[in-house]
């Protein structure tokens, strides 16, 4: 492994398991197949990256995201617990590997680019945190270049306070942070329909 490693956070395609607040408005297939080419977007614009690790859930899911990957990826189960101890855990291996700067993104935000990823490795070399923030009040990145176990412990996740809590514990723990830009998420309707526009216009290759 290198110094520098990229996470992605995945979701076996299954429908009724994913997008489920776009499953409202467009029924759980269509947000299965939406979901699908949200990923797909995402790891193809990714694909200039070696050594990315898509980390899946549920853990046997292995062969449901196999396609996903790219030449050089790997992939690896996600494992129990909530997306706080799930986000530790990655990171736990990633550095127990031998990476020194690592970046975790989950799936929901398409308009990540490989520029993104090289910038919060940079940020890294100067400080401890990086993390994009989400329109939702999230965050679409996190960065981190040694295992910092406050910033995931009880944390109500799937907030829009998500983002604002992390900050504070940063600054509790009197962490250096570097932010990337601000991206939104698909996870609505609005969000989705926003999404094909955006790709119908720029032409982004699905």
């Amino acid at each position: 492994m290198g110094e520098e490693k990229l996470i992605v956070f995945v979701k076996a395609p299954r429908p009724g398991a994913v997008k489920t607040r776009l499953a409202k408005a467009i029924g759980a297939p269509a947000a299965g197949a939406a979901y699908r080419q949200l990923v797909e977007t995402l790891l193809n614009q990714l694909q200039g990256l070696g050594g990315v690790d898509v980390c899946f859930s549920p853990d046997d899911a292995a062969r449901e995201v196999q396609h996903w990957l790219k030449k050089g990826w790997s992939s690896s189960p996600q494992g129990d617990g909530d997306l706080g101890q799930r986000l530790q855990s990655a990171f736990q291996r990633a550095f127990h590997a031998g990476a020194k700067r690592v970046a975790i993104i989950g799936s929901d935000c398409p308009a990540v680019r490989v520029e993104d990823v090289r910038e919060a490795w940079g940020g890294l070399q100067s400080h401890e945190v990086v993390l994009g923030p989400a329109t939702d009040g999230g965050y679409w990145l996190i960065g981190l270049r040694q295992l910092q176990p406050n910033l995931f412990r009880g944390v109500q996740w799937s907030t829009e306070n998500v983002f604002a809590e992390t900050i504070q514990r940063v600054q509790h723990a009197r962490l250096s942070v570097h932010l990337l830009r601000e991206l939104a998420d698909v996870d609505t309707d609005r969000e989705w329909r926003a999404f094909l526009a955006a790709r119908n216009r720029d032409g982004i290759s699905a």
